[in-house]
């Protein structure tokens, strides 16, 4: 089921790395990424944020412990993955159904997660769902679980769904702009303030497509779309307490609860309590959303001695799993 793609090139970041692309089938197409590491480490999957792609791990895994199998997809419509099929729409079970696709096609039965944002609150819902799968589980500004308040679930999936109405009339032409790469780099830069401009050509890599006339972006903007799957902060503490994998929360002083408003933004503080009450762990550090891209060495320390102690020191079970890639 597995197919590797051509095209190996190393990083120059700590200590260097071959890098290879991914390509896994999938019912739409693909899911394509990169792998990191030797065929026997340790399996890591590593899970973007909303909007990126597998390029926002390029600057951080060269520096996590090197015994590790680093395996970073881009989700479904994001970075080089194929898009749904026409009509469908995007949430969190769907992307969960994703990763389980991924990892039975790479033959894990255990491995761990890096999540960062959306790529989080995907790994927090496989977690609760196969906490026998799961050995150990990171979150970069990222709670694992995004409620919203019950009051405003009817308002939202109704938007939702207004929006894919409007969205199935649109023509091919009008759905996929094109753009010079100068231009693009602005864009993204305008819509995520927090990516430095090293970063913005990062998520480029993957993130644009050569068209007649220029670029074109590649993640499909269906994700733009309100998610219509939402679940309350009661069914997020409930799903938290199905985690059996030790958890590293990793949260950034101007990071993601700056962008909460309402009702939403008194969530996070009783996640984060849970998790603390379930003696996992919780660290602040300085930096914005994108912290883990943007500076590497200020998030790579706590991700490396959380994974050594964690994963590297246990017995493994799983001594042949990688070797399927």
């Amino acid at each position: 089921m597995l197919q590797a793609l051509k095209g190996v090139r190393h990083l120059h970041a700590g200590v260097k790395q071959t890098v290879s692309e991914l390509s896994i089938p999938v019912p739409w197409g693909h899911i394509r990424g990169k792998v990191w590491g030797p065929d026997h480490g340790r399996p890591v999957l590593c899970l973007h944020g909303w909007a990126d792609n597998c390029g926002t791990f390029n600057t951080l895994i060269p520096h996590l412990p090197q015994e590790c199998r680093y395996v970073a997809v881009d989700l479904a419509g994001h970075g080089r993955s194929s898009h749904r099929h026409p009509g469908v729409f995007y949430s969190f079970p769907a992307y969960v159904m994703d990763i389980r696709r991924v990892v039975d096609a790479l033959q894990w039965s255990r491995f761990s997660i890096i999540g960062h944002s959306m790529g989080g609150n995907i790994a927090g819902m496989f977690s609760a769902l196969y906490p026998e799968m799961v050995d150990a589980v990171v979150l970069l500004d990222s709670y694992g679980f995004l409620p919203t308040d019950q009051k405003e679930m009817v308002s939202v999936m109704r938007q939702g769904m207004d929006q894919m109405c409007q969205f199935d009339k649109q023509t091919e032409e009008t759905k996929r702009r094109v753009y010079s790469y100068e231009n693009a780099a602005e864009r993204l830069s305008a819509a995520n303030p927090t990516l430095s401009e090293r970063s913005v050509h990062i998520l480029l890599e993957r993130g644009l497509v050569q068209v007649e006339g220029g670029m074109a972006f590649t993640r499909d903007f269906r994700i733009n779309l309100k998610n219509i799957v939402r679940i309350s902060l009661e069914q997020s503490l409930e799903l938290q307490s199905r985690i059996k994998a030790n958890v590293l929360l990793v949260l950034a002083e101007d990071g993601f609860e700056k962008l909460l408003t309402g009702p939403d933004k008194e969530f996070p503080p009783v996640i984060v309590q849970a998790y603390r009450d379930r003696n996992h762990t919780v660290v602040t550090v300085p930096g914005d959303h994108h912290v883990h891209l943007n500076q590497p060495e200020v998030v790579a320390p706590l991700v490396s001695d959380f994974l050594q102690s964690e994963v590297l020191t246990q017995p493994s079970s799983t001594d042949e799993q990688t070797s399927k890639l």
